[in-house]
């Protein structure tokens, strides 16, 4: 079904009635209504949101501002969901623990508004997986779940099939026992030649609820290590660079504020920077994860390849692939 469509479902009189700021349909919502931007998507998916009086299913729709906005919340989904039949790029598994190679656009967990198509519903699908406490909260229902992507990030996650398996890999995680490194592709202009450590607390917007700042209100410790790979200048001033970024520690958004705060936002990146005609997501991706497997407690080293859309995006603006990118740095 297409934007507007008549068959979709109407909006009741018990709807939100608002009006439209500037800026994407998803994130100007999330913003008004104080929801997770994936939460405001599965209600647009849904045909939940009017854009004046018209069902609308494009997340990305551009609004001018003053547009009536009307939103019927749906209710939230119970508890239980359903297993679903979706291929998945399995990297490693055993009997303690299953690690996949996210694809951009898939949710990690289900959340209010978010029931099907994520990697949860897509593991069920084809196993089992623990309901440790705390698996079902607000924030949605995570079976199995030690740590998250953002939706548009691809990559490395590792789930835990047992109860054991996920106390093991949850504390490694807390313990910082693990080594993560992403690439990103910074579209600002990045100044250094060598490697930059980060340093920088980051805490909750403090008017814009669904973003994250350095500072920021309850602002934690947060150290990311970025090491350019590649750079050259887009013609316009700028300097582009494809980087390695190892974050030390796990907050929210941590790697687009860091480049963000640097003045290299990550290419196609609505939130911290912009989007681009390169790429149709943020251009970040879970390249490698290294942790103690959870009964061993041998190092497990994780490997995704960097996608294609990645790739074509840095050599569409001019940039060289190094050879060595899918080696594991020492």
């Amino acid at each position: 079904m297409g934007e507007g469509d008549s068959t979709l479902p109407a909006v009741s009189d018990a709807a939100l009635n608002l009006t439209a700021t500037p800026g994407r349909l998803d994130a100007v919502l999330a913003e008004l209504v104080g929801a997770s931007r994936s939460q405001v998507a599965g209600w647009i998916e849904g045909g939940h949101v009017q854009v004046g009086g018209v069902v609308v299913q494009k997340a990305s729709l551009k609004l001018k501002g003053g547009e009536a906005l009307t939103v019927q919340v749906p209710p939230p989904p119970d508890a239980t969901v359903a297993p679903e039949t979706v291929p998945l790029d399995v990297l490693y598994e055993d009997a303690s623990l299953i690690a996949v190679n996210k694809p951009p656009g898939m949710v990690t967990h289900p959340a209010p508004g978010v029931t099907s198509g994520t990697l949860v519903n897509a593991l069920l699908g084809r196993m089992s997986l623990p309901e440790q406490p705390g698996a079902t909260g607000p924030d949605g229902h995570r079976p199995g779940i030690v740590h998250r992507l953002d939706k548009d990030t691809s990559g490395v996650i590792v789930v835990a099939k047992t109860v054991e398996a996920h106390a093991r890999l949850a504390a490694a995680f807390k313990d910082r026992d693990t080594r993560k490194i992403y690439l990103a592709i910074a579209a600002g202009t990045w100044r250094a030649e060598g490697p930059v450590n980060v340093n920088a607390p980051i805490g909750r917007h403090p008017t814009a609820r669904q973003r994250m700042t350095v500072g920021g209100v309850g602002a934690r410790e947060a150290q990311t290590r970025f090491t350019p790979l590649s750079a050259h200048p887009d013609g316009h001033g700028r300097t582009l660079a494809l980087v390695r970024a190892q974050p030390r520690t796990g907050r929210t958004h941590q790697i687009r504020v860091h480049l963000s705060h640097l003045g290299s936002p990550i290419l196609g990146d609505p939130v911290y920077g912009r989007e681009s005609q390169a790429i149709g997501r943020h251009a970040l991706h879970a390249q490698f994860l290294t942790l103690p497997h959870p009964v061993t407690g041998e190092a497990l080293h994780l490997h995704a390849p960097v996608p294609e859309d990645m790739l074509s995006a840095w050599v569409a603006l001019g940039g060289t692939v190094p050879e060595d990118l899918e080696v594991l740095p020492a």
